[in-house]
């Protein structure tokens, strides 16, 4: 058995959650925030059997569109001067961690 953990962004955690669930995997989602653009994510939580790992993955992989955003960012000047510009980033896709699991019970 295998433990599942999908970061997604939030703009996609919906249809994520959905299409997993309609391939009957069971979805435990938490609500999460990202260290670099400090924006909200969702992780879910998936457990599966070996096989059916590629299975999960391919689901969140074509529910987890990757995308180009443009957020503001600041430059120091060195003489106590800040200036804000915009910087394109990627954002979305998911990144994913696949954990063994030692011990499964459901009580």
């Amino acid at each position: 058995m295998k433990l599942i953990l999908a970061i997604v962004s939030n703009d996609d955690a919906t249809a994520v959650s959905a299409a997993l669930t309609k391939e009957n995997f069971s979805v435990t989602r938490l609500a999460t925030t990202g260290g670099f653009l400090r924006a909200g994510n969702t992780t879910m939580i998936v457990g599966t059997e070996d096989d059916l790992v590629e299975h999960c993955i391919e689901i969140i992989g074509s529910e987890s569109e990757r995308r180009t955003e443009i957020v503001p960012s600041t430059a120091s000047y060195d003489i106590g001067r800040y200036a804000s510009f915009p910087v394109e980033v990627q954002v979305g896709g998911a990144t994913i961690f696949v954990l063994d699991v030692e011990q499964f019970r459901k009580l």
